[in-house]
C-alpha cells in the first residue's frame, strides 16, 4: 500500500507530457472556431438591386378625354391610341357612345394620344407627363370635318378622241348600217386631221357601202338612167363605178379634206333634248353650219364644198350628155338634201335604232 502510494505522483508527472500534448491543438482549434463565427456576424450583409419605375400594365395612372367634332357634338367609335415617346404605341380603343374614352394602369411617364375618326381630320396631342397614382384629363379633343380631296387625271385630248371614235365605229343602225358620224356626246373631244382621214375610210370602204353601190346602180340600170352608159354588163358596170366614185369621193372630201383645211368637225351632234321644233331646226340647220374643232359654231364649208368638188369631178367619168354645171350642181343638191334628210331621221329615231349606241350619252344637257 504504501509502495501504491508513492507511484502515484510519480505517474501523474509522467502523463503531464501526454496532457500538454493533446491541449495545444484542442484550445486553438475552440480559438478558431469563436473567431470564425465572430467574423461571420460582424459582416455586412451584400447590397441588394434597386428597382427602378419600370412601365408596365400594372401602372397606378389614368389618361381620360372626350372626343367632340367642331360642332360640340360627340363622336362615337373614334379610334383614340395611347403613344409613349419611345414610339410604342401602348393602347388602342373606341370612344364611347358620348366620344368619351379612359386609359387606366398607366406607368408614370411622357406620352400622347392619337385620335383617327371617319369623315374628320386625325388629331395629335401634344406631349404630357404624367405621374404615378395621377388621373390626367385631356382638354376636349375637337376635330374639324376633313377636307375633301379630288383627284383629277388629265389625259391628252387625242388620246380622249381616240376612245370616243372608237365607240362611235360600233355603232350601226338596226346593227347593220354604219352610224359612225353621230355623236351622242354633246361636247366630245376635237379630232386630230389622221383620225378624220381613218373615221372616213372606215365609213366609206365599209362592206355595206359596196351592197348600197350595187343595189343603186341596179335601179339606174333598170331606169336607163344615164343612157349613154348603155345596157348590159358593160352599162351596169360603168353606173357601179360611177356611183361608187361619187360616194368615196364626197365622203373623203366633207369628213376628211375639207374638215381638216378648216378645222371642222364632221360628225353630226345629236341634241335629244327640247322641243320638236327647236330638234328639227337643230337637225336640219347642221347641214349648212357645223362645228369648228375650237368648239366654236361656223358655216359648213367643208359639206358644202365637198358636196360640190364631188359633183365637178363627176363630170370626168359620166357620160358626155350629162356632164355640165346641172350634174354639178344636181349631185351638190341632192348631196346636201340627203344630209339635212339623215340628220333629221337620227335626231328622231336614229338612237332607238342604232346598236351599241351610248346609253349614257344623250346629247345636250
Amino acid at each position: 500500500m504504501r509502495r501504491a502510494t508513492r507511484l502515484r505522483p510519480h505517474f501523474a508527472l509522467a502523463c503531464t507530457p501526454l496532457l500538454l500534448c493533446l491541449f495545444p491543438y484542442t484550445a486553438p482549434a475552440q480559438q478558431q472556431t469563436v473567431g470564425l463565427e465572430i467574423s461571420s456576424s460582424v459582416l455586412p450583409e451584400e447590397p441588394r438591386p434597386q428597382l427602378g419605375p419600370q412601365k408596365s400594365a400594372d401602372g397606378s395612372a389614368s389618361v381620360s378625354g372626350v372626343v367632340l367634332d367642331i360642332s360640340g357634338a360627340s363622336v362615337s367609335g373614334a379610334q383614340v391610341s395611347l403613344t409613349d415617346m419611345g414610339g410604342a404605341q401602348q393602347r388602342t380603343l373606341l370612344s364611347g357612345a358620348h366620344g368619351e374614352f379612359s386609359f387606366t394602369r398607366l406607368p408614370p411617364g411622357s406620352y400622347l394620344v392619337i385620335v383617327h375618326a371617319k369623315g374628320l381630320e386625325p388629331f395629335t396631342s401634344a406631349e404630357f407627363d404624367i405621374t404615378a397614382q395621377q388621373a390626367y384629363e385631356l382638354p376636349r379633343i375637337l376635330l374639324p370635318v376633313a377636307t375633301a380631296s379630288t383627284e383629277i387625271t388629265v389625259r391628252p385630248t387625242e388620246v380622249i378622241a381616240a376612245e370616243q371614235v372608237k365607240a362611235e365605229e360600233k355603232q350601226r343602225l338596226l346593227g347593220i348600217i354604219p352610224n359612225f358620224y353621230v355623236s351622242y356626246v354633246h361636247d366630245p373631244a376635237p379630232l386630230t386631221t389622221k383620225q378624220k382621214y381613218a373615221l372616213a375610210s372606215h365609213d366609206t370602204l365599209d362592206w355595206t357601202s359596196f351592197v348600197g353601190v350595187s343595189v343603186t346602180a341596179g335601179i339606174e340600170q333598170a331606169n336607163n338612167s344615164f343612157a349613154g352608159y348603155g345596157q348590159g354588163a358593160a352599162g351596169y358596170g360603168k353606173r357601179w363605178a360611177a356611183q361608187f366614185g361619187n360616194g368615196r369621193s364626197s365622203d373623203y372630201l366633207s369628213n376628211a379634206v375639207f374638215p381638216s383645211i378648216f378645222h371642222q368637225d364632221p360628225r353630226y351632234f345629236y341634241q335629244g333634248t327640247g322641243t320638236k321644233k327647236s330638234r328639227l331646226y337643230h337637225a336640219v340647220s347642221s347641214a349648212f353650219v357645223t362645228r369648228s374643232d375650237s368648239g366654236n359654231t361656223m358655216p359648213n364649208y367643208s359639206y358644202l364644198l365637198g358636196a360640190m368638188c364631188s359633183g365637178a369631178l363627176s363630170n370626168a367619168y359620166y357620160p358626155h350628155a350629162d356632164r355640165g354645171l346641172n350634174l354639178v350642181f344636181t349631185n351638190s343638191f341632192i348631196g346636201i338634201a340627203g344630209r339635212a334628210g339623215g340628220n333629221v331621221l337620227q335626231e328622231f329615231i336614229g338612237k332607238r335604232l342604232t346598236k351599241n349606241s351610248s346609253a349614257s350619252a344623250n346629247g345636250k344637257p
